[in-house]
């Protein structure tokens, strides 16, 4: 895992860190983690395999349109490739 030094926090910043981690029941840095996950990675961030699917839907496609990929697929294996 990555390591990360904040330098130059100011006090109040950092007491005020440490307090709402005591709110939460955590240690400052867990609290700090917790903080940064949250505003990177919201949970309202879109996901792409849900937009694609969302797409899909408004746009009336079925299952029975994806059939004709499967009709038409290749099935034969995949040969490795030779490095000689």
């Amino acid at each position: 895992m990555a390591m990360l030094t904040v330098r130059n926090l100011p006090d109040d910043i950092h007491r005020a860190l440490r307090v709402r981690a005591a709110q939460h029941g955590r240690s400052t840095e867990a609290e700090v983690r917790e903080i940064l996950a949250t505003a990177v990675k919201p949970e309202s961030r879109v996901r792409l395999g849900d937009a694609l699917a969302a797409l899909g839907r408004k746009v009336g496609l079925t299952n029975e349109d994806f059939e004709v990929f499967n009709q038409v697929r290749d099935k034969t294996p995949a040969e490795p490739p030779r490095f000689e």
